[in-house]
Parts: C-alpha cells; sequence; structure tokens
C-alpha cells in the first residue's frame, strides 16, 4: 500500500489532548535563552543557566499549585537579569517567548502522529505554557489546523493539574464521556496527575524512562511517538 492510500483503523479515544512542551515541541531554554540574551549583547553561559534555574523550577512549582500567576512567573524568574540590563523584565520574558519560537520544533514523530489522527479523533492542546509561545509556535510549525481546541494556562487563570483547567476544555469539547478522552503529557505531576483529577484517560511521556512518581499512576507509558502511535491505533493499517 503506498504513503498515499495508507489509512488506520479506529482509535479507541473520541478525544487525545497533548501537553505542548516535551510532548509535542522541543523545549531546550538553554538555547532559548542564549539567542535572547545575544540581543542584549549578553554571552549566556551554562553557569547562568544554573543560576536562573534556581530562580525558574520553584517558581514553576508554585504557578502549577496556584500560588502565584502567569505574570508573576514571567517577570519574577527575569528580575536579576532585568537589574543587571536595566530594562523591565516583561520586555526580557517577551523577547525569551519569542527566540523560543523561533527554535522550537516538533518532536519524532509528532508530525507523523497528528497526521494519523486526523479524522480519526478530536485533538487538543492543554498547556502550561504561555500565549505568546504557544499560538506563534502553532502557527510556525503549520500544526494549528490539526487542533480542534488550544486551552493555555495563562488564559484560564488555572495550571494543571487544578481540574478547572480541564473542566474548561470539557466545555469546550462538548463534554464527551470522560473514559473516551485521553491526556498526554511529559510531566507526571501536571499532565498525569491532571488528567487523573479530571477522570480521563492518561499517557505518560516518557522518554528518559524515569519511574513514575510515588501515587501517580498513568493508564500507559512511551517512550516515543511511535510507541504512542501503537496504542492509539491498535489495529493498525486497514
Amino acid at each position: 500500500m503506498s504513503s498515499s492510500q495508507t489509512h488506520f483503523t479506529a482509535t479507541p479515544y473520541t478525544w487525545v489532548l497533548f501537553d505542548a512542551d516535551e510532548t509535542l515541541f522541543y523545549f531546550d531554554a538553554f538555547a532559548g535563552l542564549k539567542l535572547m540574551f545575544a540581543g542584549f549583547g549578553v554571552d549566556f553561559t551554562q553557569a547562568d543557566f544554573d543560576e536562573y534555574q534556581l530562580v525558574n523550577k520553584p517558581l514553576w512549582v508554585d504557578y502549577q499549585d496556584g500560588k502565584i500567576t502567569a505574570s508573576e512567573l514571567q517577570t519574577t524568574r527575569f528580575e536579576p537579569w532585568a537589574i543587571k540590563l536595566d530594562v523591565d523584565p516583561q520586555v526580557l520574558n517577551s523577547a525569551f517567548l519569542a527566540a523560543m519560537a523561533e527554535i522550537c520544533s516538533p518532536l519524532p514523530g509528532a508530525r507523523e502522529l497528528l497526521a494519523a489522527l486526523q479524522g480519526k479523533a478530536k485533538l487538543g492542546i492543554i498547556t502550561n505554557g504561555f500565549t505568546e509561545l504557544q499560538t506563534v509556535r502553532l502557527a510556525r510549525t503549520g500544526l494549528q489546523h490539526h487542533f480542534d481546541i488550544l486551552v493555555i494556562s495563562e488564559k484560564v487563570g488555572m495550571a494543571k493539574p487544578d481540574v478547572g483547567i480541564f473542566e474548561h476544555a470539557f466545555e469546550l469539547m462538548g463534554h464527551p464521556e470522560r473514559e473516551t478522552v485521553l491526556m498526554v503529557g511529559d510531566n507526571p505531576h501536571s499532565d498525569i496527575q491532571g488528567g487523573i483529577n479530571a477522570g480521563i484517560h492518561t499517557c505518560w511521556y516518557n522518554v528518559h524512562g524515569h519511574d513514575v512518581p510515588t501515587g501517580i499512576v498513568p493508564h500507559y507509558q512511551v517512550r516515543s511517538h511511535d510507541e504512542l502511535h501503537n496504542i492509539l491505533f491498535p489495529h493498525g493499517i486497514s
């Protein structure tokens, strides 16, 4: 059967929801920061990145726990550099998101999987990432037409694993039966726990083969989009 004639039998899910960063797209923050800071005349080093992460990582935990807003995260993480460079931290944040949109690309197999799912299931993205990056990146990669919904925590005012962001998505989806919805993501604490909280099936995109965190039990684990493809099309090509 030629590639133009290839088609797959039905997937067991009516909806497949994806996280964005490190699930559909590469997210090399160090490379993005190097590119961004080069525009400000700074040679951003690995040591600089390690120092940045000491601030950034706890802020993401606080954001996912609902303790701070998206705006607070975006500005606070750049405050030390904003002081050094005498610029507004939001200017640095916007420059960083623009740099990430420029360098991000789909993960291996992601584009092919989305194409295979076209017409077989409805697709959505639920991301804790920020609007400035998500919309531009989808447009630049040409993948936006695959998705029926795009849910961004910054817009909704809640972040995964809060069940509220999933309830918002379900409203947009027309309230499908929960057992017919699959959430795919690389972060067990936000994507998988969030999906479990919402009562839907979950697939941990665990490319590095990490141990499952205590108390979090995904329905599936995969290490590649090819493995995910086999779950979504258990009967293969017809």
